[in-house]
């Protein structure tokens, strides 16, 4: 029985959370640059390129063995028999093969299920594109791997160089056996039930000193002051309900994608300019770039938009092909018409993540026994994607994840990758993901929606990059004040206090910019702490604003 790998109960939770209107694997969109003067055909070259491949991910030949009656959660075994042709296609693009063609093709493969009976991957080679590129989307379930997963799976398959590394081909072994008996399941299914109760057991003490602290730090938190001045509930707080907003509905399987590249280096040295993370600053995009949008059709809250982040567990080095991943929430400040005040607020989120991870790192249990839980967890996904309690209980507006990718290009049987965009997964009630994975110097989202809930992803990529231009815009006047502020305070005494305040170093939790001024009077030394938020062009004319969306809920059966 120990060479039975049962699913956790993460990955369990991805495999009966689905359903057609929410499948449940992810994926990436690529395109790749043949080599100069190539004659061949890229297709079969792919083809064989992952055949010879397929041993070093364990993803590629196991398939999913159900536990009689769906008491537990269901075991991986060996597929002896993997049908190639099924699992890698070929595509051609229509005229005139544009990348907004290839993101539709991405969107409407990406919104069918996996086949359960195989293994749990896809991959697409797409032909036609108009620059004579060839593009190329995968997809493997997520109850198979996770974001770092996933990079792990890349680098069984990609190359650093254009001339394919040598692998060693696997030994031949057969089992001639299609499925596991009914006998030989329950009594693996048993087994790894009491397994996990004595490993939670040991994990109950620590879990709760974890909790109380945490319950005791939010009751606290509530009566101080938020980022933005206000009392009330801590940013990223577990405690309250997200505003209404366009994304917070049940979804259908029709989806909408898109892709774009930022610099990563720019983002890097702003955010540096600014006392802020890679991550912080990813996040004020997004949060920008939704502030935008919704005002464009006048639909943005009053309160701020809330993020679901997904957190890594997994330790470095770790190359298990499973989930370890848990997830917070952060509030991205955009009711704030300040830049400043909006980076202050996330980056208070993203420090009360931290702490978090802190206290409960090591103590949160990555399994749990599963008895029960796929009848437990398709029935409540049924009944909150088909009820209205998707329109009520909005724990979050959108879900922003971050993951680190290779700095350097990677090359498939020859081909350089151009371009790295993520395809995550949108749910019942959170109708929007941008995923971003870094890519030889650039950060590249990946955003997709619901079609019937958001149709126009396009235009919220399109308010990214005004946001990075307004990004672009913080740094100079960040600079300026940085080396002002001795020679301001030699020129007017009463505004020393304040030359001292910016002199200090700024705790990691709280943006530079957003410090206040201690003299009332109106000196030109106040200006330089107080950084200017330079207004900049982002529209060349007004657009007209879009009328605001009435989302219909997915139909019932």
């Amino acid at each position: 029985m120990k060479d039975l790998k049962h699913l956790s109960i993460v990955d369990g939770a991805f495999l009966h959370f689905e359903s057609a209107e929410m499948p449940m694997h992810v994926g990436s969109s690529h395109v790749f640059e043949l080599p100069a003067g190539y004659t061949g055909n890229w297709y079969d070259d792919v083809r064989a390129h992952i055949a010879g491949r397929m041993h070093l991910a364990p993803v590629f030949t196991r398939k999913l063995a159900m536990m009689p009656f769906d008491l537990a959660n269901p075991v991986w075994i060996d597929d002896d028999d993997i049908d190639l042709d099924y699992h890698m296609r070929y595509v051609m693009l229509p005229k005139p093969g544009t990348r907004e063609q290839m993101d539709a093709l991405v969107a409407r493969l990406h919104s069918s299920l996996l086949d359960r009976s195989r293994p749990l991957w896809e991959f697409y080679v797409i032909d036609g594109l108009a620059s004579g590129h060839m593009g190329f989307y995968g997809k493997v379930h997520h109850a198979a791997i996770d974001g770092q997963a996933g990079v792990t799976l890349g680098q069984s398959i990609f190359d650093l160089t254009p001339e394919p590394r040598k692998v060693k081909p696997p030994r031949p072994r057969r089992s001639h056996r299609y499925q596991l008996g009914v006998a030989e399941l329950l009594s693996a299914g048993i087994e790894n039930q009491l397994n996990q109760v004595v490993t939670l057991g040991k994990l109950v003490p620590g879990l709760a000193k974890s909790l109380m602290a945490m319950v005791v730090d939010a009751v606290q938190s509530r009566a101080k002051p938020a980022a933005n001045g206000s009392k009330g509930t801590k940013a990223g707080s577990l405690l309250k309900f997200a505003p209404p907003s366009p994304f917070n509905h049940p979804i259908t399987n029709q989806r909408a994608f898109t892709g774009l590249s930022l610099p990563l280096d720019e983002t890097k040295r702003v955010g540096k300019a600014l006392g802020a993370s890679v991550n912080d600053m990813v996040l004020w995009l997004c949060s920008t770039a939704l502030r935008g949008y919704l005002k464009d059709s006048r639909e943005l809250p009053d309160k701020t938009l809330v993020a679901g982040v997904p957190i890594s567990l997994r330790e470095q080095g770790d190359t298990s092909m499973n989930n370890q991943v848990t997830g917070t929430l952060v509030d991205l400040g955009t009711q704030l018409a300040d830049p400043m005040k909006r980076l202050a607020t996330i980056m208070a989120g993203t420090a009360a993540m931290k702490k978090q991870m802190g206290t409960f790192s090591g103590v949160v249990p990555t399994d749990f026994p599963s008895l029960g839980s796929p009848w437990l967890l398709s029935g409540l996904a049924s009944l909150y994607g088909r009820s209205r309690l998707a329109d009520r209980l909005r724990f979050a507006n959108v879900t922003i994840s971050n993951v680190p990718g290779a700095p350097v290009p990677v090359y498939l049987a020859g081909a350089k990758m151009m371009d790295y965009y993520p395809v995550s997964i949108v749910v019942h009630g959170v109708a929007l993901n941008i995923t971003v994975q870094s890519y030889m110097g650039q950060l590249c989202f990946g955003l997709i929606a619901c079609r019937r809930a958001m149709p126009d992803v396009a235009d919220l990529a399109a308010h990214m990059r005004k946001a990075f231009e307004a990004m672009k815009g913080l740094m100079p006047a960040a600079t300026e004040e940085a080396a002002k502020p001795a020679a301001l305070a030699a020129a007017n005494a009463s505004a020393k206090p304040v030359a001292e305040a910016v002199a200090k170093p700024v705790p990691e939790t709280v943006a530079k910019p957003v410090v206040e001024p201690v003299s009332e009077e109106p000196v030109k030394p106040v200006k330089a702490v107080k950084p200017r938020t330079r207004k900049v062009p982002v529209r060349a004319a007004v657009t007209p604003a879009r009328a605001p969306r009435q989302p219909r809920a997915a139909p019932s059966p």
